[in-house]
């Protein structure tokens, strides 16, 4: 089969590698129907993360189940089904705590850019669809196994609330989900950062009620003009660099709240800065699983389109475009089909 491999900092190539097969009784082999490359897929493609060896790519993945082991019983072959880039057995104590992304029995998925993937833990990770969707729901459901999860947690951790004031910092996939899902969530304030004007466009149509293309101080400084001179009570850092981080500590309120889910990239955070804050700081890996019979229903409803975020569709082979597109800010999220 075909899967997408990195062998180096800005080199993607396309390789014909053996079909994956059951090893666990707990697996399932899907067929991808939809896949995509993530804004984290990008760090080791701009080298901030080492590449020391070729490796396959890829943890966003809708598709058919193909075969299942002897121990999965909740999704069977032929089923549409949606998971979650990290994998849970969904019956472990952090699963059954709503924290499915530190199961104990987690795998990290790592390689889904491709026409097949084998699954782990596919009875707790996997959850299908009544029937399969038409064409025009995949990419809502493609961004729910991990951009619209993530944006989720993110809007979450931060606390949002009826009536609230939320910041997204970041304007990339994770970010503009962060909109959809603050908007849900009820806050009555939207104001998302953004320097590029079609993700503005896109985040005022998710929601969005304010734009703010400045970053660093000046940005913290546009976020205190329109909160009173407080800040928000929740923040969205969808970034993961210091710069993100910064601007979305010192943009919250006493007393607010900071939901991170941007992959931290030299974050340090000043303890005693945050002690004498008052602001509340939770992130991490975000438990999709938690919330995918939620969001699925919600696209299959036509209540949200996170598919929207998907601006370049390019086939398999075409993948090191739909890098490229994405690392040279041409493309929000590109999906890739087999």
């Amino acid at each position: 089969m075909r899967a997408t491999v990195i062998h180096a900092p800005g080199d993607i190539r396309v390789e014909d590698v053996p079909e994956p097969k059951i090893i666990k009784p707990t697996d399932a082999i899907i067929r991808t129907v939809a896949t995509c490359v993530c804004g984290s897929d990008l760090w080791p493609y701009r080298g901030a993360e080492p590449v020391t060896e070729p490796h396959p790519m890829g943890h966003e993945y809708v598709g058919i189940v193909e075969e299942v082991g002897s121990e999965v019983t909740n999704v069977r072959p032929g089923q549409f089904v949606v998971g979650s880039f990290a994998t849970s057995d969904n019956t472990c104590a952090n699963c059954r705590n709503g924290w499915q992304s530190n199961c104990l029995h987690r795998e990290f998925m790592s390689t889904c850019q491709a026409d097949y993937v084998r699954i782990p833990n596919a009875h707790g990770t996997l959850v299908a669809t009544d029937e399969h969707p038409g064409a025009e729901f995949v990419p809502g459901l493609l961004a729910v196994s991990d951009v619209m999860g993530t944006g989720w947690y993110a809007a979450l951790a931060a606390e949002v609330k009826p009536g609230s004031t939320a910041v997204v910092v970041g304007d990339g996939a994770v970010g503009l989900c962060g909109v959809i899902a603050s908007k849900e969530l009820g806050a009555e304030r939207i104001i998302a950062m953004s320097r590029h004007a079609s993700r503005q466009k896109l985040a005022l149509e998710f929601g969005a009620t304010d734009i703010i293309s400045e970053r660093g101080e000046e940005g913290i400084s546009r976020v205190k003009d329109l909160t009173g001179g407080i800040g928000a009570g929740s923040v969205l850092e969808c970034v993961g660099t210091a710069e993100s981080m910064r601007q979305a500590l010192h943009s919250a309120r006493p007393g607010g709240n900071v939901g991170f889910v941007g992959v931290p990239h030299e974050v340090v955070v000043d303890g005693q800065e945050l002690f004498f804050s008052h602001v509340g700081l939770r992130g991490g890996p975000a438990p999709v699983r938690r919330y995918l019979p939620d969001l699925i229903d919600r696209v299959l409803s036509g209540h949200i389109d996170p598919g929207k975020v998907f601006d370049l569709t390019l086939p398999l082979d075409q993948v090191a475009e739909g890098y490229k597109a994405m690392d040279e800010r041409r493309a929000i999220k590109t999906l890739l089909t087999p």
